[in-house]
């Protein structure tokens, strides 16, 4: 008698029309210039009780270093203050940002503090990769929960930091505008440049790889560059996907992409016996052979294996062999 391992496997069939849904083009690609940076500061949080730092070298140079900026003078010698702690600062700078607007900011202890909770961090300069300062931030420190409880060592400051100089170019005036697509593909870059071409009613987009394409900027929008993107990026365009298989054996989850096929492969994997095409079984046979058509996907392979208690562990262990069989067309990626 044949034993089954009961187990939830969750399918989830992405894009199984036979066509993919179209798209706006500023969900699948990006215009070169419009992006966030990230900022990264270091700081002091003071305040607490008794929880920051119990002995740290930095943190006591940084709080004398603070005290000397304020005008007193601690001549070298420790603090040997709890209610201090050393904090890295991070933030994302977004395109576009303006000085005087504000940021959220995460900061991190450092040292060994066991809590931020009730700190305040004391004015801070954020820095990008440039190694330039693009905000300063100061504020009272909120201690969120996570997972198994508070995690007090982390802490968030809403508008936290205040920009300090404009970043981002002006797009107005430009004559040629960047994309960049999401997930490169010859197919999508074609399809991108075929429908803003016939929006403009002209030859203004040419893709230079699979996921570069340039756009010429046409007369009529001349120092219009804010109007002609956004005319642009409200685009549909219906994107082109590889055909592929992921497996998460923690999960039992299988997401299979639009396009997967099978081609004609006969299956025996412990007591189960797969056929994929014409076949035919007699006798006791019969009770063990499951024929499935030759034009069927993945995902009709798969729901059988569901409706027969088939473990993750297996159903991996089939997909993995169907696609060295090179009878499963598409990629297969195990997580």
């Amino acid at each position: 008698m044949r034993t089954f391992i009961t187990v939830q496997i969750l399918l989830v069939l992405v894009a199984c029309a036979l066509s993919a849904k179209a798209a706006r083009l500023k969900d699948i690609a990006n215009i070169r210039g419009v992006r966030s940076n990230q900022l990264v500061g270091y700081g002091l949080v003071v305040g607490l009780k008794g929880t920051g730092d119990s002995k740290s070298e930095y943190t006591d140079k940084s709080l004398q270093r603070l005290l000397d900026h304020l005008g007193m003078k601690l001549q070298g010698k420790e603090s040997g203050s709890k209610n201090v702690a050393a904090v890295i600062i991070t933030a994302s700078l977004p395109a576009f940002a303006r000085a005087g607007n504000q940021l959220d900011i995460t900061v991190n202890t450092i040292g060994d503090a066991a809590s931020l909770k009730g700190g305040t961090l004391v004015q801070s300069p954020l820095r990008a990769a440039d190694q330039q300062i693009y905000a300063v931030a100061q504020g009272s420190i909120l201690v969120g929960s996570a997972q198994g409880g508070v995690h007090e060592t982390v802490g968030r400051i809403p508008n936290g930091a205040i920009i300090e100089r404009d970043v981002g170019d002006q797009f107005s005036n430009r004559k040629i505008f960047r994309l960049t697509l999401h997930n490169p593909d010859f197919t999508t870059a074609a399809r991108v440049v075929q429908k803003v071409n016939s929006d403009l009613a002209g030859k203004y987009a040419t893709a230079l790889d699979a996921g570069t394409i340039d756009i010429v900027a046409p007369s009529q929008y001349e120092g219009k560059g804010v109007e002609l993107l956004a005319m642009i990026e409200s685009l549909d365009v219906s994107p082109d996907i590889r055909a592929k298989v992921v497996v998460n054996e923690k999960t039992g989850t299988v997401v299979i992409g639009h396009g997967v096929r099978i081609s004609r492969v006969a299956i025996s994997h412990g007591d189960l016996s797969i056929k994929v095409g014409n076949s035919s079984a007699k006798g006791k046979e019969e009770e063990r052979v499951m024929v499935i058509e030759e034009s069927a996907s993945v995902g009709d392979l798969v729901k059988i294996l569901n409706r027969m208690a088939i473990s993750p562990k297996d159903l991996i262990t089939i997909l993995q062999s169907i696609k060295s069989a090179g009878a499963l067309q598409g990629d297969l990626e195990i997580l």
